[in-house]
């Protein structure tokens, strides 16, 4: 542990030197934002801001994670025992339509929304013009920083919001004494009261108690049927406490705002709490005292100076953030360009430096949205500015929540991951209910397409049954938790950690097993095991020229099928389990309906040959196999890979942001760091949010970095940084890669820090795109198997040449390979080349705590080796 230690402060020491020196970690503008989509987000994983930067009028737009609409309700239908066997009936007659129009009468109402807290803001008593402006966010150090100049005062305003302190602080200074003067107030789109109090201790305190609505009827952007019960009835209670202290000058109450006036320097501390008492709790009627809880953050954070609070927080958060260096070159005539321009710039200039910020901008977003005791990151993260969002803004579990935590893992944010395992806890709980209820399936736990703060598991629709809204193309799709208990499983490979394994992942995995053994129903044409009914997430299958929404045995749902049987019976084998379970498992496996190979080469989305080569439909979930699973690989699985390959090909580059984002993924794991860059230049589109565009039409980044589905959907960042990290480093298939898909325009770099499965800490220094340098630290010992593209040495080790095509099993446990799935091939097929680099692989046994350096054979040295 003292080792790994030394070897993280190391990377620190390396990276803030780096930083200071290039300040490259920087989104910085020269101008206010204009549109909620320019303005910068601060987090602490419970409250969020978005800092605007005005000059007379400043803007913080506030969140809290814990903020939703709603109650519980668990919105189950009893009816479901007697409808499923009818779908079922139809589906296998081939009478889709009729399959349809009954599963609508199985779903329950649509997810809670997340919700906006409030707005602090604060009105200047200046001009509006000014000679100087500047607004950023520094990474380094999660930290807003606004400064412009007016009438010949230069004046500052410096937030975050602190982890440690559970407060957001604004410090407010000016080059001339007596500048500083302004009016604060605090208001919210919701339900609310405010009031104001001023001390003669140059002192004064905002208080806003506000209320949630109980119910939200629409699912679009206009807000109807927003509900509200009264102050102690249904519905989240919240309030946001202000204090302000203003170091010479006056504080007066006007109102419910305060003025300050002619002061030197002044202090703003925020805090806020929501009633949410538990998933399974009446907010309203079950609701904690907030008021003490937001009281009591902002007594103790008041009572700190402000040096003192940014101390603890800048430590706090890089230690989470510094583990991480990369660096791609520097230059610095991009650096004196705003964040926009570049932007904009990207695709006429080479500013392989905008790659970097943006790929440490999700791991910002990453660390400032969830940390351990925190919800999960929800469709926005934790940043939302409407009271009916996009979605709902809610827990969108056929993709989007998933892929909110692609980076934890191996961009070494671990901790980050415990709240979506927290999560899975609540929702195997109502899942449970739901599977009985629905399904009379009693043993495991089911989630639908999407959930809510409150673990909401149903299948998800409109307000009934019979609303045009409730598409089965997207309700009907059990198989939520079976897709989060990948997670588990990779979380484990990951760390090595048995005792989490055993306490938290195996039981879930378990769970999530056990419902699917129960879900699946024989294909009395086949014989095959197979979903019935299945969906292909939000796509819809094509048959003799008509569209329909539910088909059975889609690749989608056999592939995490698959793969969940495999992890949970390797985790049984590991803690030495069940053996009857296992078996049970096996068998199942071994009847699964398996991957087809279709006409066109490509790898089949649906159960019959119905792909159209002319789909370009943003969800290709036909692929989790390749990523975010480990079934489909150039090494075990080349037909499959390449089958793939061709799906990606039909389906074009270009898309909504998130879906670009898994794209850059795909291409990784094929090794094509070309087609892998040219999606990660094309989502680097600029999209300008004050102009008005077609929902899904094209996906890019906003101004200050968000991904633009469009709307904004944060999952696009997290799959970006993800997808980069994969191109550097990758360890899914039974060896560390170096390099597997590294682009052309990337020719000289390093990264350090990154983590590969076996708890491998991983530096690499590359040149003329090859491995110059690497360092692996090994946290645990065992055995690494390392591959690469030319012949390297470990240099404080002997190591023996390892399997080509790791077709052996790598004797470390925690390198887990699927092998070879099933598959039938059509056999008209033409399959895509893969173009395969030639491989080099070696085996060498490492020490719990040390380094290893590796670096290029000679070629006499590789001659004689290989």
């Amino acid at each position: 542990m003292i080792m790994q230690k030394l070897f993280l402060l190391s990377i620190s020491i390396v990276f803030l030197t780096a930083t200071n020196a290039q300040n490259n970690l920087k989104l910085w503008y020269n101008k206010p934002a204009a549109a909620w989509e320019e303005a910068l987000p601060l987090g602490n994983a419970k409250t969020g801001a978005m800092v605007f930067g005005g000059v007379v009028d400043e803007r913080y737009q506030l969140n809290d994670n814990t903020l939703w609409s709603g109650y519980p309700d668990g919105g189950n239908n009893p009816d479901g025992p007697k409808i499923l066997p009818q779908v079922r009936e139809q589906i296998f007659a081939g009478n889709w339509d009729s399959a349809t129009t009954l599963w609508k009468k199985m779903q329950g109402p649509y997810s809670a929304r997340y919700l906006p807290l409030a707005d602090l803001r604060l009105r200047n008593y200046h001009d509006s013009v000014t000679t100087f402006y500047y607004r950023d966010l520094d990474l380094s150090n999660a930290t807003s920083t606004v400064k412009y100049t007016v009438n010949g005062v230069t004046y500052q305003r410096e937030t975050f919001i602190s982890h440690p302190d559970k407060s957001m602080v604004i410090r407010i200074t000016a080059d001339k004494k007596v500048s500083i003067s302004f009016k604060a107030a605090i208001t919210s789109k919701l339900k609310y009261e405010v009031n104001s109090i001023a001390s003669p201790k140059k002192e004064g305190t905002i208080i806003l108690k506000g209320k949630a609505p109980k119910f939200v009827a629409n699912r679009d952007y206009e807000p109807k049927q927003v509900e509200y019960d009264d102050w102690n009835g249904e519905g989240m209670n919240f309030q946001v406490h202000m204090k302000i202290i203003s170091q010479g000058g006056s504080i007066e109450k006007t109102g419910s705002h305060l003025v300050i006036q002619k002061a030197d320097a002044v202090t703003i501390y925020v805090s806020e709490a929501t009633s949410f008492n538990g998933f399974d709790k009446s907010p309203g009627l079950q609701g904690k005292d907030h008021s003490i809880e937001a009281k009591a953050n902002l007594k103790n954070a008041a009572s700190k100076t402000f040096e003192q609070l940014k101390n603890v927080h800048v430590k706090d958060y890089q230690s989470l953030f510094n583990r991480v260096q990369f660096d791609l070159g520097s230059n610095n005539d991009l650096l004196k360009q705003p964040t926009d321009q570049r932007l904009k710039n990207f695709n006429s200039q080479h500013d392989n430096q905008l790659v970097v910020l943006y790929y440490q901008f999700g791991r910002y977003l990453m660390i400032a949205s969830s940390r351990p005791g925190s919800r999960p990151t929800n469709l926005q993260g934790i940043w939302n500015d409407h009271v009916q969002p996009p979605w709902g803004s809610n827990y969108t579990t056929n993709i989007n929540t998933e892929m909110n935590y692609w980076p934890a893992e191996n961009t070494n944010l671990s901790e980050c991951h415990q709240p979506l395992f927290d999560f899975m806890k609540e929702l195997a709980v109502n899942g449970a209910i739901t599977a009985k209820t629905n399904y009379t399936i009693n043993e495991g736990w089911v989630t639908h397409h999407n959930s809510d703060l409150w673990a909401k598991t149903s299948p998800p629709g409109g307000q009934g049954w019979d609303d045009p809204r409730a598409m089965p193309r997207w309700s009907c799709w059990p198989m939520a938790g079976a897709w989060f208990s990948t997670h588990l499983w990779e979380h484990y490979l990951f760390t090595g950690d048995k005792k989490f394994l055993k306490e938290t992942a195996y039981p879930l995995m378990k769970g999530a097993s056990q419902f699917m053994l129960h879900w699946l129903v024989v294909d009395p044409k086949s014989g095959y095991l197979v979903t019935n009914p299945s969906t292909s997430p939000e796509n819809t299958v094509k048959i003799n020229g008509k569209e329909y929404q539910l088909s059975m045995a889609s690749t989608m749902d056999m592939s995490i099928i698959r793969e969940l049987f495999t992890e949970t019976i390797k985790a049984s084998q590991i803690l030495h389990l069940s053996a009857e379970f296992e078996n049970e498992l096996k068998k199942a496996k071994e009847k699964l309906y398996p991957f087809h190979i279709g006409q066109y080469g490509q790898l089949q989305e649906w159960f019959r040959d119905w792909d159209d080569p002319k789909d370009s439909h943003r969800h290709i979930s036909h692929l989790f196999g390749l990523y975010p699973g480990n079934e489909i690989t150039l090494n075990q699985s080349p037909e499959l890979a390449a089958a793939a390959k061709q799906s990606l090909i039909h389906r074009g580059d270009v898309s909504t942001g998130w879906s670009m984002a898994w794209k850059i993924n795909w291409w990784a794991r094929l090794h094509d760091g070309e087609h892998a860059y040219k999606i990660l230049s094309s989502a680097f589109t600029y999209i300008d949010p004050t102009q008005k565009r077609e929902t899904m039409g094209g996906g890019g980044t906003y101004p200050n970095m968000f991904d633009a589905h469009p709307p904004f959907q944060i999952d696009g960042n997290f799959g970006a940084t993800a997808g980069i990290t994969e191109m550097l480093l990758q360890s899914h298939d039974g060896a560390i890669t170096l390099l597997p898909a590294l682009p052309s325009a990337w020719k000289d770099g390093n990264i350090k820090g990154i983590k590969a499965r076996g708890n491998f800490i991983v530096n690499i220094e590359w040149k003329n795109g090859q491995v110059f340098q690497s360092k692996i630290y090994s946290a645990l010992g065992g055995n690494c198997r390392l591959r690469t593209f030319h012949p390297v040495k470990v240099v404080e080790v002997k190591s023996i040449p390892g399997a080509i095509g790791t077709k052996d099993e790598n004797p470390n446990p925690l390198f887990t390979v699927y092998g070879k799935p099933p598959y039938e091939k059509n056999p008209n097929a033409k399959l895509q080349d893969l173009n395969l680099k030639k491989e080099y692989v070696i085996d060498f046994k490492t020490e719990k705590g040390k380094t290893y350096t590796i670096v290029p054979l000679q070629n006499e040295e590789a001659r004689i080796t290989h």
